[in-house]
């Protein structure tokens, strides 16, 4: 987990504005690309997909927020580690997929992924939609639900998903989080074990490696390794509700 302080934003309203991805210098773009294929080097698991990049953040009254967000790809995070260089901010959606006791579903992220051993709630960074379609709260909730699927195996409608809170992370990233209906525990890790067994029948490694159902904060002391910077107050803010 890293030290960076995580804001719990009360949104109730998101609007998504697209804008265009800032210029980067010629050099600034070749130390990118050389510190990408560097990281493709050390996790040849890493393909440079379209993402969309958050590059702006401003509050709307006091219960709204409005996103600016540009087309990328995931080359563009590499910027991170070349000094001087603009960096650009993640957006993400999460679930927060409660048992029918109160506590909430967490994954760790397999190897073969971009964050080997990191747990977090399922979800995933948001991918712009094709061009000339509208990113939107609508579509953020869709992308939540095949995330939520795709990782742990629950299926639920899109409409079903609640949206909760927003996150900003020290290094400007921001998660739109939704609730899930609740599911029997037993249930939850009978179609995680599914999916598994699917996955692998069909030669693929699942996302997650293994879950987890955390009642406090104070669980997470139990997890064998490090954990996103939003899971502690998130899942906070879920138990104090």
């Amino acid at each position: 987990m890293t030290a960076s302080p995580v804001e719990i934003l009360p949104a109730r309203r998101i609007r998504l504005v697209e804008t265009a991805l800032p210029e980067l210098s010629g050099r600034h773009r070749s130390a990118m690309d050389r510190a990408w294929e560097e990281a493709v080097r050390a996790n040849p698991a890493l393909f440079d997909g379209p993402v969309a990049a958050l590059t702006g953040l401003e509050r709307d009254g006091a219960d709204g927020l409005v996103l600016s967000w540009a087309r990328a790809t995931y080359r563009y995070r590499a910027l991170r580690q070349v000094p001087d260089a603009p960096a650009y901010a993640s957006l993400f959606v999460s679930v927060a997929q409660p048992a029918d006791d109160g506590r909430l579903t967490v994954g760790r992220m397999a190897p073969s992924t971009a964050a080997p051993g990191r747990w977090q709630l399922p979800g995933g960074t948001v991918e712009p939609p094709d061009h000339g379609a509208e990113l939107d709260l609508m579509t953020l909730r869709a992308h939540a639900a095949r995330e939520l699927a795709e990782e742990t195996g629950s299926e639920t409608p899109a409409d079903a998903l609640t949206p909760w809170l927003t996150t900003l992370g020290g290094r400007g990233n921001v998660g739109v989080m939704f609730t899930a209906p609740p599911r029997p525990a037993e249930e939850l890790y009978d179609r995680y074990a599914e999916l598994v067994k699917t996955e692998t029948a069909r030669g693929r490694d699942p996302e997650f490696d293994r879950i987890e159902l955390l009642g406090s904060t104070a669980d997470l002391e139990s997890l064998d390794g490090p954990h996103v910077d939003y899971l502690r107050p998130v899942l906070g803010a879920y138990t104090h509700a």
